[in-house]
């Protein structure tokens, strides 16, 4: 087949800018192949150039005592202390977005989303042992949005149930600035031996490239390039690069992998994620200071006639690419044989700065290797700060059980339980506290201690003040483990914006990591790992800004966790302050139908030491969940309806019950632990307030009340009614 002509509407079909074509002739001094533009295209593009965001990716903090492996690598890798056998063991994570693929295909799209994060983790040599999902959609009533709803969660639910991971955490949101561009970030965690981490970077020239797995197809071509661009009428012509995913090949793909780790043949090892044999090829070259040269004639391939164009630029899922030592290659073999895998040398390591691509006896493409990833164009885009946010138009006082059936009553708040159902929270045995309230905890197989998940961040607050919304994104997630007695270590980001090249959506980029980093220096959790998407935007409408965090928590003991039980008779205590901030609150958006004023402001140093206190006294607490959305009241009544009780609020006032200034915490616990609390936060000068009490049948906030029996069926039954 011969390739087409190099034309300006193939470049620009491409992704690629005039000024970046004409870099490609700079550096090779010729036209490129149509291969060695789809290479190109693919490095440069992007979702894995991330040429917008680099110069304020680097402002992040990322190093730590805990941090073993920072970002660069498949996934981040931070110490977690002794195992059961009393080896150093390591938690492995990272979340990452399949926002694209997921609108034009749901169900592919968010299955093979989770296949590529548990590949991320299994590369690095850690089983994984968890996995949370943070989904945005569009306006319930929007007339794509239930498809999607139900083909994203049968997506994640149908693959990660299969492979055989508990997801134990996340969220699920709607908002009409995702009605053309839903978002679907995955993030997967496993552990490892802290002394048998793999990595990437090739090393030894003339060693075999070997390729593992499933075979190649022409599923996903181009989807890299496809995840680099807006979407408009002509969406459903990018089907065919939304790739198509088998958990069973990835749970026999994972065990082999993990098995030939132990062999010692692994030299360095890469997921084939985006961009497929191209990028795995190039990043492990590039890292390695070597070059690259491929045969594709040796690629397992699943369909007939392949060109070297299609072949280089699959996405097909569950594949690998590895360097080997070739002393072990028979054995390397006979463990892929034995799981009935492709096992295939389909290259070398050269000791020139090349990357060679060889095809039925033809050089398709000949490139400087290093030019492709290193040294892919990176930019200062032009940006500007986020307007001040318009002063909040003042509100009638509400009743509160009319704000509080507001809330419980919309798909934003209301119980998930719908969505929990379709996953399996409990798969591998090690699931302490299923997914709801505020993080998800594993035990550390074989130990008494826990990791603890969560995923947070509030859109509106991020679009009004980027930089005071990338601080509460950090600081709730910070809360969150807290609440469970979790001692938070780490994130992981998946930074969701629009389109990089208007000033106004590179500044919320640009504010959000301010607000990100200052939060993770402050409350020393480094990011080790992250994904950024941009171009969520459909016909020049973008999405709200939407960097989600995820964060893992240490529990050394998980007995001394926070986690009920929840007693009639026990006090409601109130860690901080009485809640005063309406402004882009739940309330407001969800009961008057505004989003109007200033994001809550977050004091990083009393969120830390409020966030101590919690912890040094968590033997005092049975139970704990932090203020965020909805305030004082969604706290206080789920916290209740999770333990089948009532709870009576002797706090009036619209602003005090649904508030959301930061930094706070709900506390249940005996009358003798709240006078041991009450004398501990004199001495760490904390406020501390008793401000209700758990029992009953009946949600009583001032004189208003109702029953929690049918504040509770409409909490549990809102999803399904909308959705099920």
């Amino acid at each position: 087949m011969q390739d087409p002509a190099i034309t300006p509407d193939l470049i620009a079909a491409h992704g690629l800018k005039d000024e970046e074509y004409q870099r490609i002739l700079d550096i090779i001094g010729r036209e490129p192949s149509f291969t060695e533009l789809g290479i190109f295209s693919a490095m440069w593009n992007e979702h894995c150039s991330y040429k917008s965001s680099k110069k304020w990716l680097r402002t992040l903090p990322t190093e730590g005592p805990q941090v073993i492996c920072g970002p660069g690598e498949n996934a981040g890798v931070v110490d977690i202390g002794e195992g059961a056998d009393g080896e150093k063991l390591a938690v492995v994570f990272k979340m990452e977005s399949h926002n694209h693929p997921s609108y034009i295909e749901p169900y592919q799209g968010a299955a093979t989303g989770v296949g590529g994060i548990l590949r991320d983790v299994f590369t690095m040599g850690a089983r994984p042992v968890a996995a949370m999902n943070a989904l945005s959609f569009g306006s319930p009533d929007h007339r794509k949005t239930r498809r999607l709803v139900h083909g994203v969660v049968e997506g994640i639910g149908g693959y990660g149930n299969c492979f055989g991971v508990p997801t134990v955490g996340g969220e699920v949101r709607f908002h009409p600035s995702y009605d053309g561009n839903c978002l679907v970030n995955a993030f997967a965690a496993g552990i490892a031996r802290a002394d048998a981490i793999f990595y990437s970077a090739a090393s030894g020239v003339g060693r075999p490239v070997v390729y593992l797995g499933a075979k190649t197809g022409r599923d996903g071509v181009g989807g890299a390039t496809m995840a680099s661009a807006e979407f408009d009428d002509t969406i459903e012509e990018k089907r065919p690069t939304v790739q198509v995913g088998d958990p069973f090949t990835e749970k026999r793909l994972m065990e082999a992998t993990l098995e030939l780790m132990a062999t010692g043949a692994v030299v360095s090892i890469q997921d084939m994620g985006a961009a497929g044999l191209t990028c795995s090829a190039v990043e492990m070259g590039d890292k390695g200071g070597l070059g690259i040269r491929l045969d594709l004639d040796r690629v397992p391939v699943r369909e007939q006639a392949m060109t070297a164009y299609e072949m280089m630029l699959s996405e097909s899922q569950e594949r690998m690419l590895m360097v080997l030592d070739p002393a072990l290659e028979e054995a390397a073999r006979a463990v892929f044989d034995k799981w009935d895998l492709d096992f295939a040398i389909v290259g070398e390591t050269i000791a020139e700065d090349r990357f060679v691509v060889v095809h039925k006896g033809e050089t398709r493409a000949d490139l400087p290797l290093s030019t492709l990833a290193s040294s892919a164009p990176e930019y200062d885009r032009p940006w500007e700060p986020s307007p001040v946010p318009t002063p909040m138009t003042p509100v009638e006082e509400v009743e509160p059980m009319e704000g509080l059936r507001a809330l419980i009553g919309s798909v934003n708040y209301c119980a998930r339980d719908w969505v929990i159902r379709q996953y399996d929270t409990q798969v591998m045995g090690d699931t302490v506290d299923l997914p709801g309230l505020d993080a998800g905890v594993i035990r550390i197989h074989g130990t008494n201690r826990g990791l603890a998940f969560t995923s947070d961040v509030t859109p509106r607050y991020v679009l009004a003040n980027p930089v005071e919304g990338g601080k509460q994104a950090v600081a709730e997630a910070y809360r969150n483990l807290v609440a469970k007695g979790a001692r938070p270590l780490a994130t992981t980001d998946n930074l969701n914006f629009g389109n990089p090249e208007k000033p106004r959506i590179m500044g919320q980029l640009v504010g959000a990591l301010d607000g990100i980093g200052q939060a993770c220096r402050a409350l020393d959790m480094p990011i080790v790992s992250g994904n950024v998407s941009l171009y969520n935007e459909t016909d020049g409408k973008g999405i709200d800004p939407t960097p989600t965090i995820g964060a893992v928590g240490l529990i050394d003991d998980l007995s001394e966790r926070i986690a009920g039980p929840l007693l009639d008779g026990m006090l409601a205590l109130l860690l901080g302050a009485e809640g005063t901030h309406l402004g882009q609150s739940a309330l407001l958006a969800e009961h008057f139908g505004q989003a109007d004023g200033d994001a809550p402001p977050v004091d990083l140093d009393v969120e830390r030491a409020h966030g101590e206190f919690i912890l040094a006294n968590r033997t005092l607490i049975s139970a704990c969940t932090d203020l965020s959305d909805g305030g004082l009241a969604l706290a206080a009544f789920t916290l209740a309806e999770s333990a089948g009780l009532g709870v009576t609020l002797d706090v009036t006032g619209t602003a005090a019950l649904f508030g959301e200034d930061q930094g706070r915490y709900l506390i249940a616990c005996t009358f003798d632990a709240a006078e041991a609390l009450m004398v501990a936060a004199g001495q760490a000068s904390v406020p501390l307030s008793m401000v209700g009490q758990f029992g009953s049948d009946m949600v009583r906030m001032g004189r208003d009340e109702a029953p929690m029996a049918d504040l509770s069926t409409l909490y549990r039954g809102t999803f399904e009614t909308v959705f099920g």
